[in-house]
């Protein structure tokens, strides 16, 4: 005989609980802490450490960027089969990408005409050296297509995993039902990628130390003072993207509360900002898109498109504000008509990014389309990483931005789900595992 007895159904005592967006910024500010440390100190196994940590971090987050690309890309492209006007949608997506980069590369030629960057620095062209990756337009077109198709794998060249995912899921498309067993295959190792994305993407705060760290103890806050004006100008010009253009459009053009947009993205601007990746952030990234009333079919496209082609802060502001930069330091005058060409490569050129670490390609094709000398990418190398974190913060935000733009303007958009959108992903998804096993009566 069993007697059954239920427990109660009642919600536990709260107890104390880290949010992840608060565990960031503890590795943050614990990161700034330890890398003054080994630098002020000359700490050498601190700075191995924070090293270590940093590279180990980002080598996960790489370990599953090309089968993520791929699959994501292909996924996307097949799902929207189960969108209505699928080819209207995405032609939005690419001109509101395209606009809104437009806008940002304005704001960054604005800014270095009026603050001249390189003036007063101190630099000179021989602190400059060629950078191990170079781009231009040639390797740019020839390069979209592999030679074969594991290289690109094996090389993470990104813009060529995106042309084999795409030309896969045209194809998938064309066969129709003859590809079902390949895209149930794509969708079940897509969740596994993502599963185990979102292990590594938990140890984004001891990463944060890591990387954080290993900038102040190798730079230190004197090299910031060479840099001080350009620096301020990155960090300005993302800004006025991130804090200014974007609520402008979400209130006029979406109508909605641009408060609560950031309130339902902020767990993927703040993981962008920390891992410098645009691709690693991706899973993140597509949640809270989601969770901010974009439908997931649609989502499931316009965000793995927007990771690898929509780069606002690494393809828009930063390189129109370097090429003014090492232009001066050159003793090299623009003109109007390089100006120009300076939007046009940031418009255009993006996916040269490829919502990898590191913004080194794009700021070489757009010094090689203008002619100037590719060795002031050496002079920006060092600052790299600092200015990285707040240009990919600010792609993530447009990678998110921009579907709930075309949601809105479509009327497909979810507007009770966006006026609810808070919660980080992460931490959500542990209180509903916490609520389900409460509500779980046990028999004896």
């Amino acid at each position: 005989m069993s007697v059954s007895t239920s427990t109660s159904t009642a919600a536990p005592k709260a107890s104390f609980k880290f949010p992840f967006w608060a565990q960031i910024v503890t590795g943050l500010v614990l990161g700034v802490l330890l890398g003054w440390l080994a630098r002020s100190q000359d700490v050498s196994w601190l700075h191995t450490t924070l090293e270590k940590v940093g590279d180990i971090f980002v080598q996960l987050l790489k370990l599953a960027v090309a089968p993520l690309v791929f699959f994501a890309i292909l996924v996307s492209i097949t799902n929207l089969r189960k969108v209505n006007n699928a080819a209207r949608l995405a032609t939005r997506t690419l001109l509101w990408f395209m606009l809104t980069s437009l806008i940002a590369v304005s704001i960054g030629l604005v800014l270095g005409l009026l603050t001249n960057p390189g003036s007063g620095t101190g630099l000179t062209p021989a602190d400059g050296k060629l950078p191990k990756r170079q781009g231009s337009w040639i390797d740019f077109l020839t390069g979209i297509v592999p030679n074969d198709v594991v290289t690109p794998f094996t090389e993470l060249n990104v813009l060529q995993i995106v042309f084999m995912a795409a030309v896969a899921g045209v194809a998938a498309l064309q066969l129709g039902d003859k590809a079902q067993p390949l895209l149930s295959l794509s969708q079940s190792v897509l969740e596994l990628l993502q599963k185990a994305l979102w292990w590594v993407i938990r140890l984004a705060p001891l990463g944060t130390v890591g990387l954080i760290g290993t900038a102040i103890g190798t730079y230190g806050w004197d090299l910031i003072g060479k840099y001080a004006t350009f620096t301020a100008d990155v960090y300005i010009g993302c800004a006025l993207v991130l804090f200014g253009v974007y609520p402008l459009l979400l209130a006029t053009v979406a109508k909605v509360n641009p408060l609560q947009f950031f309130k339902g993205a902020w767990p993927a601007i703040q993981l962008a900002f920390v891992s410098r990746s645009s691709v690693g952030t991706m899973p993140v990234t597509q949640k809270v898109t989601e969770r901010l009333g974009v439908p997931k079919e649609y989502a499931s496209f316009a965000v793995p498109f927007g990771a690898t082609t929509k780069m606002d802060g690494c393809a828009a502001i930063y390189p129109a504000l370097a090429a003014i930069f090492i232009a001066q330091i050159f003793d090299v005058q623009l003109g109007v008509k390089d100006y120009l060409l300076i939007a046009f490569v940031s418009v255009v050129g993006s996916a040269a990014t490829a919502g990898l670490t590191g913004a080194t390609v794009m700021l070489t094709l757009t010094l090689s389309t203008l002619g100037l000398p590719l060795e002031g990418v050496g002079l920006l190398m060092a600052i790299d990483p600092i200015l990285d974190m707040m240009r990919t913060a600010t792609n993530v935000a447009g990678q998110s931005l921009v579907p709930v733009l075309v949601s809105a303007r479509e009327g497909i958009l979810d507007k009770t789900a966006y006026a609810t959108a808070s919660a980080s992903p992460l931490d959500e998804a542990e209180v509903r595992e916490a609520e389900r096993k409460v509500a779980v009566p046990a028999t004896v």
